[in-house]
């Protein structure tokens, strides 16, 4: 027996056939650069272990001018709880400043990483 169509896009029991459930959670980038004392004390680490806990996806590393900067993918809730958490720092960093810009989804990242190595 076919599935009835009510004229809505609807099947009972279905989604509607035009929503997906990616639209539910839409994912849209931000890029941090995080200021003050976040270099040698772990900062990354601490921004990598929180990204893949809230699951983002995106990369920290360091900058020649001793700030961090991190890119990270994810719905718009849970970039803003990442922004507490890179705004509170690991425990030896002394965070004076977050900046945070619109980025364009790179859907080349598909987990989060640490970037450079120094």
């Amino acid at each position: 027996m076919a599935a009835r169509d009510d004229g809505l896009g609807m099947c009972p029991g279905l989604l509607p056939t035009h929503f997906s459930m990616s639209e539910a959670k839409k994912k849209g980038a931000k890029k941090f650069v995080i200021s003050g004392r976040v270099q040698g004390v772990g900062y990354r680490f601490f921004a990598e272990e929180w990204a893949e806990q809230l699951g983002l996806a995106g990369y920290v590393k360091n900058l020649w001018d001793g700030t961090v900067e991190v890119y990270a993918i994810g719905d718009a809730d849970t970039l803003e709880q990442f922004k507490l958490r890179l705004a509170e720092g690991p425990r030896m960093a002394r965070v004076t400043g977050v900046s945070e810009t619109e980025a364009v989804v790179d859907k080349r990242y598909l987990r989060f990483m640490i970037e450079g190595g120094w």
